[in-house]
């Protein structure tokens, strides 16, 4: 069947932003009515790496990057072991492994800077605006993530962002790590939508795969460039900034 011409420009400007948009996501052109977020995609985590580096001077980003691959580990394990701990604890442990696995002297002031530096981050800077876009279209936004909800309310206050999204779907709720499907079936359940009109924005590759193999149609905010996992799913559309995100969804509508 030939296209309209509606579609045809939708999926001209979608190509020359560079967005991969298929032609079944462009006809759900009037359906998305939900956005639901990772928490990294709002909040800019590089201040915990650049504070390590301040405790730890040359060691604090082989400490930052071993501390967040546990930490996200640890999450996953606890998933598989069905004995699930809340994101603050599984970071803590995920810190304290991290500093013996590089032989760190972790005091009790030096730990506790590290993880309050996780519930005082600021959002990204082009964070703000892109949100009040989306809300502004009519959009229900939500956090879906592992983070708790402490957390997440911690940030959204530093971030200044309050007022801009519904209740927190934190994992702390099916006692769950993304990327479990009980992880993301909170938004479908929260939203009272089909999982079909709501975006799903990832920060992480492994994100993205999880949300699209749930079936949202899924958006990876990839902030730090990285390559794309393979596991057999891939997001719809990817880019940089949350800008990049609200310029695709208005792509399908």
């Amino acid at each position: 069947m030939p296209l309209t011409r509606r579609e045809f420009l939708r999926l001209s400007g979608a190509a020359s932003a560079g967005l991969l948009l298929p032609v079944t996501q462009a006809k759900a052109a009037n359906r998305i009515k939900a956005v639901a977020f990772d928490g990294f995609t709002t909040f800019d985590p590089r201040p915990i790496a650049a504070l390590a580096e301040t405790l730890f001077p040359g060691q604090g980003q082989t400490l930052a990057q071993s501390w967040r691959t546990r930490q996200f580990e640890y999450a996953w394990l606890r998933t598989l072991m069905g004995n699930y701990a809340d994101f603050w604890q599984v970071t803590e442990e995920a810190l304290i492994f991290a500093a013996q696995q590089h032989s760190l002297e972790l005091t009790g002031e030096k730990r506790e800077r590290l993880m309050q530096a996780f519930i005082s981050l600021d959002a990204w800077p082009d964070a703000k605006a892109a949100l009040l876009r989306l809300k502004a279209s009519g959009l229900r936004l939500a956090f879906l993530s592992n983070f708790t909800a402490t957390m997440l309310d911690a940030c959204v206050k530093q971030a200044g962002l309050e007022g801009i999204f519904e209740e927190h779907l934190s994992t702390d709720r099916v006692k769950a790590y993304k990327p479990d499907p009980r992880a993301y079936r909170m938004g479908t359940e929260a939203f009272g939508l089909p999982r079909e009109q709501i975006v799903f924005a990832a920060f992480g590759g492994w994100d993205a795969a999880g949300a699209k193999a749930f079936g949202y149609p899924t958006f990876w905010v990839n902030r730090v460039q990285a390559p794309r996992e393979h596991l057999g799913v891939a997001a719809d559309a990817s880019g940089k900034t949350l800008t990049d995100l609200a310029d695709f969804i208005q792509t399908l509508g």
